[in-house]
Formats: structure tokens, sequence, C-alpha cells
């Protein structure tokens, strides 16, 4: 399974083994997009598929291996199964036959853990409708169970009303990145240096939503390059209500930007919107108390070629050894892959996560926070080894 590198929604769909959950997703579809079969266990692996829910939009459904799979193998399946927790925004337990159990009682456990809420199905109702003791037993829980027929699509619609309105609003609904900090009719400057480390022929995906953000927000977006930066000062009439910089040329944008114009940086704009804002602010400091041998982990939200000018493993790594003076290890994850031992980092820096949710993102950076590991994110970072930390978080402050 591709590691959940795709910001739309993330629902999960968890039962034990032929309980219908690949029909489920057939039904929901209206495709063939599922491998069916009575054979338990036919599908051994959380499979991810695009679908749209009218109300949503685009989302990310996710197929799991049955919960109650057996052996050295099933139980390896099980475990890749519940990992799926940390990932979605929203889970659909699949029951049939009225079996709700200790089985059952594990996946609500982890619904409850990693805080996703939930609702659940009971499936093959042509077959066999939910008891009374069965709704009772799923009522404790403070849920719905809706009888649905994956054969003949019983209660389709009751289903995905039901997705609708417990799904939170916010992992499908836009928000805005500045809309808080400027009005209608404010220019807002965008410095994007180009370099080998950008992609061929475009803009990354936090300078695109940004454009699209103060355009949505009936401001004037203005787009430059670094080297451009200079030349146009002199011509800012009138001045920009704000100033945004890729991090890696916050020093110049400091050096350049009139004091009395607040500026920031992409980065620390998407850590404001999907990381945990808070958790940076507090552990960014932690900084300047690194010591000889501490071991930082560089948390990417992609998979990506890397060059020499690549921020996250070359510069930050050069510019925190450089500000510290000490002799750091650093740690590279990409993705979302597993980190085994969390407790053995001094720090924790994570990028802006633009390819993730903000479900992930947070779960991500959840076990650090829960050993009390500093936490900060690349933007945050960079403006904090260049000495410019307090301008570039000052325009969120007063908010």
């Amino acid at each position: 399974m591709s590691k959940g590198r795709d910001k739309k929604p993330h629902i999960g769909i968890f039962g034990r083994r032929n309980n219908g959950k690949s029909s489920f997703i057939n039904a929901l579809t209206n495709q063939e997009v599922a491998i069916v079969s009575d054979i338990a266990g036919t599908t051994t692996d959380p499979v991810k598929k695009s679908i749209e829910i009218s109300g949503i939009g685009p989302l990310v459904i996710i197929d799991t291996a049955g919960i109650d799979d057996l052996g050295d193998l099933g139980i390896k399946r099980v475990q890749k199964t519940l990992e799926v927790m940390k990932i979605i925004d929203f889970g659909i337990l699949m029951i049939a036959n009225n079996q709700f159990d200790e089985v059952e009682f594990k996946v609500i456990h982890d619904f409850q853990k990693n805080e996703v809420p939930w609702i659940c199905i009971h499936n093959k109702s042509d077959l066999v409708w939910s008891s009374d003791e069965t709704r009772q037993k799923v009522r404790k829980y403070n849920t719905e169970l809706i009888d649905f027929s994956a054969l003949y699509k019983t209660n389709l619609e009751k289903v995905i009303e039901a997705i609708r309105l417990k799904i939170p609003e916010f992992v499908y609904k836009t928000h805005t990145l500045i809309g808080d900090l400027i009005k209608p009719g404010d220019t807002v400057l965008m410095i994007t240096p180009i370099d080998i480390a950008a992609p061929e022929g475009r803009m990354i995906l936090p300078q695109v939503q940004l454009i699209r953000d103060i355009l949505d927000n009936d401001a004037i977006a203005v787009v430059l390059k670094d080297n451009e930066l200079d030349t146009y000062i002199p011509k800012m009439n009138p001045k920009p209500a704000l100033v945004v910089c890729d991090s890696q040329v916050f020093a110049k944008a400091d050096a350049s930007i009139p004091k009395d114009i607040p500026l920031t940086s992409f980065s620390i704009v998407l850590a404001r919107l999907k990381g945990d804002f808070k958790h940076y602010m507090k552990g960014t400091s932690h900084i300047s108390n690194l010591k000889d041998g501490d071991e930082i982990l560089l948390l990417e939200s992609c998979t990506h070629h890397v060059s020499c000018e690549d921020i996250g493993r070359v510069k930050i790594p050069h510019w925190l050894t450089k500000f510290t003076g000490k002799k750091l290890e650093y740690t590279f994850v990409s993705g979302l892959d597993a980190i085994s031992d969390m407790k053995k980092y001094a720090m924790v820096i994570q990028c802006g996560g633009c390819m993730v949710t903000q479900k992930q993102l947070l779960n991500r950076l959840k076990p650090a926070i829960e050993n009390g590991i500093p936490v900060s994110n690349y933007g945050m970072t960079i403006a904090y080894v260049h000495g410019i930390y307090q301008r570039a978080i000052a325009p969120f402050k007063k908010n």
C-alpha cells in the first residue's frame, strides 16, 4: 500500500474476513473496483481506492484485510490493517451475522485511541438482519448501526448520509491559509526561488495553494524570484500587506523587506494550517539546547530525488550544525514509514506536509509529543537558525 501520501480524506473499512468489505466498496462506488470472492482472506493487504461522495467530494477509501485473520502471516496482516488507523479520518466497522464481540471491540478501541469517528454497518442483511441484542451492544459506543446489503444496495443512501454527518468537516473543507491576515484589495508578495531543487516546469504545491487562497480572498498576488527582489522593492506601491517567501531565502528576504512589512514563509503558513502549530512554537527554541551527539529526526511527507540543494537532507542539517556548533546526528524518514524508536531522538523536525492529510501529519508527530520530544517545522527551524524566528511567526501571534 502506498504510505498515505494523498491529501484527500481517508476512510478505512474494517471487519472480519468474508464480511463483505470489498463488496461494500463496489456498491458504494457502483464499480467493480475491489476483488470479491467467497474465499475468506481474499484481501491480504490494505488497498486504496479513490472515490467521490456527494456532499464531501473526492476521498480515499481503504479496503483492509480481515481483522480475524489467523496464523503467523495472518497476524502480520492484522497488524498492517490496524496501522491504517494512523492515517484515516473516518472508520467503518463492517459486521455480519450479528457477530460483535472481542474482535470488534479491538477495532473500536483503536478507533477511540486514534480519535477516529466511525459508524457500524451490518452487511449481508438480505440473509440475516441485525438483532436487538447487537444493536444494543453498538449503541453503548454512541454510534449508529445500519443494516446493509451489498448485493441489493439496501440502505446505501442511509450509509452515505451517515458518513456525511459523522466525518469531521475540517478533513474535507478547504480552510484559508492567510485569509485572516489580509483583506480585499491587499497585495501579497510571494518570493519563489527557482533552483535545481525546484520541480521542472511547475511550482510546488504550497505556492499554488497560496496563490489560489489570495485570489479567493479578493487580494492581489505578486510572484517573483529572489534575484528580482531588490529591483522590485523600490517599485512596491502600495506596500504588500504580507510577504511570503521560500524558507531557504529567509535571510535575504529579511534583509531586503522593510521591517514594517510582515514576513513569513510558505512552510510556516502551511504548518499553521495543518501542523501542530502550538507544539512547533513551543519546541523550536530547543535548537539552542542541542548537545554533541544528539540525534535529530527529519520527517518528510513525500519521497523525492535528493539533490545537492535538498532543503531537508542537505541544507537544514548544514544550518543546524553551523548554528549550534555541535556534532549532531541526522535521521531522515520519508512518507509515513514506521519509526522504530522515537525516544532516542533529541528533536523532531517535520516538513510542511503538503502531500499528506492533517490527520496523518498530526499522528506522525503524536509519538514525539507524547514522549516529551520537542518538535519543529522546516520553515520555523530555518527562521530560527537565521535569527529571524520572531519576525517569521509574528503575523500569526496576533491571531
